[in-house]
């Protein structure tokens, strides 16, 4: 009786380790970011994604487990020749991720290595179609286009390449110091232009401020002249009032007898003199014929003084 209860007690512990066996091995969590391909009897069964998961023990295995991450790989560096016919060595980062997690089972052994190499063929073939200058000028559009060749070309491995990143170019030592040689050509260049376009800044500059000076100058000297015949005007002006002035005091002091005796005084004063200058240039004295002769001029000028003062109103 003991024997059979053992048994019995054998018996059921083997059946409750086999429960524990197969539930352990039916559920499966999938960890986050990652998908696990079910195979059933070896063949597809379904694809399982983050969280748990059952599955059949002994019938259903897991075939692959794939990150749904974005992954970088370096590409190995490699030489690649450019259209004009000179050889560079290339290296790269590829950041890819699975998308579809079946076709990167089942549509390609080893899709990190078929991208890689992908990746490698397509920066030669891309590389050759450029000139050695426009490698380094436009690495955006190589990286891009690099890129696209490489997406038509994993689709159907549920691959799909998010970037790629040229991290050297590396041309042979000649070239480096030909290229060398015409950067510091090219910088000598630029310092050249730099140096005559300032001398000819500064030669602007001057002969401007040269032509400034010269019409101030003229200007000022203009100026002079004008303010100079202004004064003359003025003075011109000032003389001439000053003389109408005096003949207008002279005429209203003519009109009266005290006046007419002193313009009679005057003139014969000047007759005189006028005839002895006359004897002292020459050595000819002529004797007038009239010994009243001042006289006879004092009273012609008195007379014509009368006519006046009789003509000009009162």
């Amino acid at each position: 009786m003991d024997q059979l209860l053992n048994y019995i007690i054998s018996v059921q512990f083997a059946l409750f380790v086999l429960v524990l066996v197969v539930l352990k091995s039916s559920i499966k969590f999938v960890p986050q970011n990652r998908a696990w391909i079910i195979e059933r009897f070896g063949k597809y069964q379904s694809t399982r994604e983050a969280g748990m998961n059952f599955i059949i023990p002994f019938v259903d295995r897991v075939a692959a487990d794939r990150s749904l991450k974005e992954q970088a790989f370096d590409v190995p560096s490699q030489a690649a020749i450019t259209k004009d016919n000179i050889s560079l060595t290339v290296d790269g980062v590829l950041y890819f991720r699975v998308l579809d997690p079946y076709k990167a089972t089942y549509g390609v052994e080893d899709y990190v290595f078929a991208v890689t190499q992908l990746a490698q063929t397509t920066m030669r073939s891309e590389i050759g179609k450029i000139d050695l200058d426009k490698t380094f000028e436009e690495r955006d559009m190589l990286n891009s286009k690099i890129v696209e060749s490489i997406n038509q070309a994993s689709e159907s491995w549920g691959v799909a390449v998010l970037r790629y990143e040229i991290k050297d170019i590396t041309p042979p030592a000649t070239i480096m110091d030909a290229m060398e040689s015409q950067m510091k050509a090219e910088r000598e260049r630029r310092a050249k232009i730099l140096e005559s376009e300032g001398e000819k800044q500064a030669a602007i500059n001057i002969a401007e401020g040269q032509k400034q000076a010269r019409v101030l100058a003229a200007e000022a000297e203009k100026q002079e002249q004008v303010l100079a015949a202004q004064g003359e005007a003025s003075a011109i002006m000032a003389v001439a009032d000053a003389q109408a002035q005096a003949l207008t005091v002279v005429g209203k002091s003519a009109a009266t007898e005290e006046g007419q005796k002193a313009v009679q005084l005057d003139l014969a004063s000047k007759a005189i003199e006028a005839k002895q200058a006359i004897a002292k240039e020459s050595s000819i004295v002529l004797l007038p014929d009239n010994g009243t002769e001042a006289a006879n001029i004092v009273a012609q000028a008195t007379s014509i003084i009368n006519t006046l003062n009789r003509k000009t109103p009162t």
